[in-house]
């Protein structure tokens, strides 16, 4: 299989290297897209073009590289055939990308969105202990992510980082957006959105790195959704209240436990020190088995998109003062 890797920062990198441990055989070709950039593996192929990227006929693209250029990379490509993983978000708005979403469907392109926590473990068990009804009717959410953006990458200046520049569609409501993702897997369609989204910070930005916003399900649970580039130490953690219990998950020890009405607490997940690794191969493992059988994977262009409304949403009803209906 050859695999083109458009884009090669910090999450085409991690892509190049998981390859090569989920598939020994495939043959990887990098579409460097930074102009005079130099640091490009010695043991691939590098091309420097969209012509010259197609003549090397690639089967799947990773589409890797800032979000403004996600739709635009994605349609050249699926246009030729090529199946696509496209990292998050799948886009920096939405206008364009229904019509990306049609060309793959018409054309029998896989089309699949980088949201990765649908393949770590513990949100699979918490997933999981919910849909069986461990804490009976679902009534409330709580997800919250927080992590200061010079800690991300300490080798890099976060100035010069997507997530810091708007033009490239950074900013905590975009980069941030795998709560908006997973939540919808969680608790189902996110149907009315409020929230605050401000610049808070002294960082040297110019987006938003805070966001607090409170969503309505289809469900009728309520949920709300606490994103920042501020906080440090870092936290992601989940609680869900239902009418017989709490479930939550924390990141800092990958651990999901049951909280049972009388105080009671029982370990549904204990743990453990590879997960955040492990997601990352077992995505591409999914999406390239995707590819070979041609079925649907596990988060669509349409699971993109609606995840990419759900921040539209809250930063048009931080704007407009007032409560949006998705």
């Amino acid at each position: 299989m050859r695999v083109l890797i458009a884009g090669l920062g910090s999450i085409g990198r991690r892509h190049l290297g998981n390859l090569r441990k989920v598939d020994s055989t495939a043959v990887p070709v990098v579409w460097r897209m930074r102009p005079g950039a130099t640091d490009s593996p010695d043991d691939c192929q590098v091309v420097r073009s969209l012509a010259a990227a197609l003549a090397t006929r690639p089967d799947v693209a990773l589409v890797t590289c800032p979000a403004s250029l996600h739709v635009g990379v994605a349609t050249d490509l699926a246009l030729a055939g090529v199946h696509l993983l496209v990292e998050k978000p799948v886009s920096h708005h939405s206008d364009s990308v229904p019509e990306l979403i049609e060309i793959c469907r018409r054309d029998r392109v896989v089309l699949m969105v980088g949201y990765n926590f649908r393949f770590y473990p513990p949100l699979r068990a918490l997933r999981d202990a919910l849909l069986e009804g461990r804490i009976g009717r679902l009534l409330s959410l709580r997800a919250e992510v927080g992590q200061y953006l010079p800690d991300w990458r300490p080798s890099r200046d976060y100035r010069e980082s997507t997530t810091a520049r708007r033009d490239l569609g950074g900013g905590a409501l975009l980069e941030l957006s795998h709560e908006f993702d997973y939540i919808r897997w969680l608790a189902g369609e996110v149907t009315q959105v409020s929230a605050q989204v401000a610049k808070l910070s002294d960082l040297d930005i110019d987006v938003e790195d805070t966001v607090e916003m409170v969503c309505r399900f289809a469900s009728g649970a309520v949920g709300s959704v606490h994103l920042d580039l501020t906080q440090r130490p870092g936290t992601r953690t989940c609680r869900l209240a239902g009418t017989n219990g709490a479930l939550t998950w924390d990141r800092a020890n990958h651990q999901v436990l049951l909280i049972r009405p009388d105080g009671a607490i029982e370990t549904i997940y204990p743990g453990a020190p590879q997960p955040m690794v492990d997601m990352y191969q077992e995505e591409l493992r999914h999406f390239l088995g995707a590819v070979r059988t041609n079925t649907a994977p596990l988060v669509t262009g349409d699971d993109g998109l609606r995840a990419l409304l759900i921040a539209e949403a809250a930063a048009r009803s931080s704007r407009e003062g007032r409560t949006v209906t998705i």
